[in-house]
């Protein structure tokens, strides 16, 4: 995936990603993931797809990542933009991209979670679970 918008680029090449940057931004800032170890956020990057938006001169402003068996269901993760860069609908730009490419690829069923930027995922589909009474979850992270 290579998209352009406005001087940004939404990529899928991991080789021009800046790892440090995600792993700043999720270890030092996210919510989700503050504190969480360097070699967890290694080997979620590894087993997932990681998109990420770079600015003209190759920095890394935006990241998510997708997980999935490619075939009937998609996580997306760790979604972020760099706060000077909000406001600009990035994210739901990124998030559009992601959407209709797993689509595409005939992946019917997208989830994700988030605390605070439900209408950004409403613009591009998201809704409130259907059945939310289905879903059950181990979660030993803690309260955050």
């Amino acid at each position: 995936m290579q998209l352009r918008r406005e001087g940004y680029e939404l990529i899928d090449d991991t080789s021009r990603m800046s790892f440090d940057t995600v792993f700043r931004r999720l270890h030092e800032e996210a919510y989700w993931s503050a504190g969480r170890e360097r070699s967890v956020i290694e080997r979620s990057w590894r087993n997932s797809s990681p998109y990420a938006i770079l600015t003209e001169d190759g920095t890394t402003i935006g990241f998510a990542r997708v997980v999935t068996d490619e075939a009937t269901f998609a996580w997306i993760a760790d979604v972020f933009i760099e706060s000077t860069h909000r406001g600009l609908f990035l994210g739901t730009w990124m998030m559009g991209a992601l959407v209709e490419h797993w689509r595409a690829r005939g992946v019917p069923r997208l989830l994700l979670v988030t605390r605070d930027a439900h209408e950004v995922y409403q613009k591009v589909g998201f809704a409130p679970l259907a059945h939310p009474n289905r879903f059950m979850e181990i979660d030993t992270r803690g309260k955050f």
